[in-house]
C-alpha cells in the first residue's frame, strides 16, 4: 500500500464519494422497502466499514445517527465470531443478517444486513445498513414490550447467520425468520429492499475503485480517518478544561415505576473528552436497558450534535474515550430486556451530555430536546381487508432552545432523522383515522429563548379490535431548561374508551392495551426546554407567541410576566 500523502482535492472528493455511495443505499433502501416505517420514515441508515476492524469509514447524511457507533460494533463483532470459528466465513454474494443486541445491536426491531466486498477474491470492506421492521415477534405486536423482563418475550433474536449465501437467498433461514414474526408475507418487501440496497453500494463502491485504485482508496481512507480525528481534537482544545457533571432521568423501566437515574461526568483534559457514567441506576427489570453499543452509539452522536462540521468516520470518535458503565442499566447483559433502548435510554443519554457540556459551552449546546421517539405500536385484524396489520408510529417533538433561537417544533429523536409518516398513508394502510394531528400548544419551556413544541395527535380504530403498546419517555419530567430556562412540557399518552379516559400507570410505557371500535388514542409528546432566563426574552416575541395561539394569554404572564 501506498504511504504517499493524496493532495487535498482528491481527498476531499473520495471522501464525497463514499459519503454518496452510502447516501446511495440510503435511497435505494427506503424506495423499495414495504413497511412506512422506512419507506416513509426513514427508520433505517448505511454505511461502508473497515475489513480487519469494522471501524467506520462512512456513513450517509441520510441515515439514522444512533447507528453510527451501533454498525460499526457490530461488524467488528461479526469480524470476531468470523475469526473464531463461530460464524461462516464470508464469500462473494454473502449476506449476513443479525439482530442481537449483545453483539453490537439496539433493539430487536433494528435489523442489520452485513454484505463483504471483494476486490479480485480478496476482502476490501464491509457495507452494512439496518432497517426497522414492524414486527420481530414476541409477547406483543410491533415488539415494544413495556412489561418485558428477558429479551425473549420481546420477539425473535438472531445471531450472525448468512440469509444471502452467494447471491441465493437461503430458505430454511427465512422460513426460520417468517414463522416467528407477525404479518410475515411483508416482511420479504423489506428484505429485498434491504438486500438490494447493499447491492447498489456495492456496485457503486466497485466504480470508485476502477476510478481511482485500491491501493489509494485504502490510503485516502486512513488520511480521512486521521483529518476526523484531528478536526475532532481541534473543537475539543476549545472547551476549558475540567470536570462537568450532570444527571438525566428515565421515567422507569415499565415494570418498577421508579425513575431510572443517568449519571455523568465529562473530563475535558488537553484535547480527548472521557465520559464516565459511574452512578447511574443498576440494570432494571423491564426493558429500558441499554447494550453497550448503543450507549457509546449515544455518546458520539450527542457530540456529533454539538460539532457537526466533523466528518463521520471512526477517526471522529479516537478523542472521546467512555468509560465502560459496568454494573448499570447503561451496559445490559443477556437476558436483559432492551425494546427501549435504542429510542428511548440513548436520548436520555444524549440528553446528559447535553446538560454536561452546556456549562462548559454555552454558545454552543442546546437545552435539552424532546427525547423521544414517542415509539406507539398498535397491531390487530381488519375486518374489511380481510387481514392482520401491525402499525408502528414514531412521532416528532420540540427542541430546546439555544443563544440564538427557539426550539425547533416538531423536530426527529436526538438520535435520528426519522419522520413521521405521513397521516395519510398510515390511514391507507390501516384501520384508523386522525381526528387531530397539530402542535401541543403551550409545551416549549419558557426561557430568553423558549423551547420549540410537542406534537398532539388524537388517533381514532375505525374498524374491529387490536392491541396497543407504547414505549416512550419524559412522561414523569419534562425536557430540562438551561442556564435558568425552564422545563418543556412533558410527554402525555390517553386512552379514551366507553367515554372514560385512562392514563397508564407508567404515564408513557404500557403494552397489550384492547382498543375496539371507538376508541382513540391520544398523545402529546414534549416540548424543548428553554434556554437563559425567561425575564430576558423579547416583549415582541412574547406577543407574537400569543397571536399566534402558541400561550394563552394567562401562560404568558406566568411564563414571563408579559401583559397585553
Amino acid at each position: 500500500m501506498s504511504t504517499k500523502p493524496i493532495d487535498a482535492l482528491t481527498l476531499a472528493v473520495i471522501q464525497a464519494g463514499l459519503q454518496q455511495v452510502c447516501n446511495e443505499m440510503d435511497i435505494a433502501f427506503s424506495r423499495s422497502a414495504f413497511s412506512p416505517v422506512i419507506a416513509e420514515a426513514d427508520d433505517r441508515a448505511d454505511g461502508i466499514y473497515d475489513r480487519d476492524t469494522g471501524a467506520l469509514i462512512s456513513q450517509g447524511e441520510f441515515g439514522l445517527p444512533v447507528f453510527v457507533g451501533v454498525m460499526q460494533y457490530s461488524t467488528k463483532e461479526i469480524i470476531r465470531l468470523i475469526r473464531e470459528g463461530k460464524a461462516g466465513k464470508p464469500e462473494p454474494g454473502d449476506i449476513y443478517i443479525v439482530n442481537d443486541p449483545y453483539l453490537g445491536g439496539t433493539h430487536l426491531m433494528d435489523v442489520r444486513f452485513a454484505k463483504p466486498v471483494f476486490i479480485e477474491g480478496e476482502l476490501f470492506c464491509w457495507l452494512q445498513n439496518t432497517g426497522h421492521w414492524p414486527d420481530i415477534g414476541g409477547m406483543v405486536p410491533g415488539g415494544f414490550s413495556a412489561h418485558a423482563t428477558e429479551v425473549e418475550q420481546e420477539g425473535l433474536r438472531l445471531p450472525p447467520v448468512k440469509l444471502f449465501k452467494k447471491g441465493e437467498m437461503d430458505p430454511e433461514i427465512f422460513a426460520i425468520i417468517s414463522s416467528n414474526i407477525r404479518i410475515a408475507e411483508q416482511r420479504i418487501g423489506d428484505i429485498k429492499a434491504q438486500a438490494a440496497a447493499l447491492l447498489v453500494g456495492e456496485s457503486r463502491l466497485m466504480e470508485m475503485v476502477a476510478r481511482y485504485g485500491r491501493e489509494t482508496l485504502d490510503e485516502a481512507i486512513v488520511q480521512i480517518r486521521a483529518r476526523s480525528a484531528d478536526r475532532m481534537r481541534a473543537e475539543i482544545r476549545q472547551i476549558p478544561d475540567g470536570t462537568y457533571a450532570s444527571v438525566a432521568y428515565v421515567d422507569s423501566d415499565g415494570v418498577v415505576n421508579e425513575p431510572l437515574k443517568i449519571a455523568l461526568a465529562v473530563t475535558k483534559a488537553g484535547d480527548t473528552l472521557t465520559f464516565d457514567f459511574a452512578g447511574s441506576s443498576p440494570p432494571c427489570q423491564g426493558p429500558m436497558n441499554s447494550v453497550i453499543a448503543t450507549t457509546l452509539s449515544a455518546v458520539y452522536l450527542g457530540v456529533k450534535h454539538i460539532f457537526p462540521d466533523v466528518p463521520i468516520n471512526s477517526g471522529a470518535f479516537e478523542p472521546l474515550i467512555v468509560n465502560r458503565p459496568v454494573g448499570t442499566f447503561l451496559d445490559a447483559q443477556y437476558p436483559k430486556p432492551v425494546s427501549g433502548c435504542a429510542a428511548e435510554v440513548s436520548q436520555r443519554i444524549a440528553e446528559a451530555v447535553f446538560l454536561a457540556l452546556v456549562q462548559a459551552i454555552p454558545d454552543k449546546v442546546t437545552a435539552a430536546p424532546a427525547g423521544t421517539s414517542g415509539n406507539f405500536a398498535l397491531g390487530g385484524f381488519d375486518p374489511a381487508k380481510n387481514a392482520g396489520y401491525v402499525m408502528y408510529k414514531i412521532t416528532g417533538g420540540g427542541y430546546g432552545g439555544n443563544v440564538a433561537t427557539d426550539g425547533l417544533t416538531n423536530g426527529c429523536s436526538t438520535i435520528g432523522i426519522s419522520k413521521t409518516a405521513p397521516i395519510e398513508v398510515m390511514e391507507q394502510y390501516y384501520p384508523v383515522l386522525f381526528r387531530r394531528f397539530s402542535l401541543h400548544e403551550g409545551s416549549g419551556g419558557a426561557g430568553e429563548k423558549r423551547g420549540g413544541f410537542g406534537v398532539h395527535y388524537d388517533m381514532e380504530l375505525l374498524r374491529g379490535e387490536a392491541r396497543a403498546s407504547f414505549v416512550m419517555d419524559h412522561g414523569r419530567f419534562g425536557p430540562p431548561g438551561v442556564l435558568g430556562g425552564q422545563d418543556g412540557a412533558p410527554n402525555q399518552v390517553m386512552i379514551h374508551r366507553n367515554g372514560t379516559t385512562t392514563i397508564p400507570e407508567h404515564l408513557s410505557k404500557d403494552q397489550g392495551i384492547l382498543i375496539r371500535k371507538g376508541d382513540r388514542v391520544e398523545v402529546k409528546t414534549p416540548g424543548g426546554g428553554g434556554y437563559g432566563d425567561p425575564a430576558r426574552r423579547d416583549p415582541a416575541a412574547i406577543s407574537r407567541d400569543v397571536a399566534r395561539g402558541y400561550y394563552t394569554a394567562e401562560e404568558a404572564g406566568r411564563l414571563w410576566g408579559w401583559r397585553a
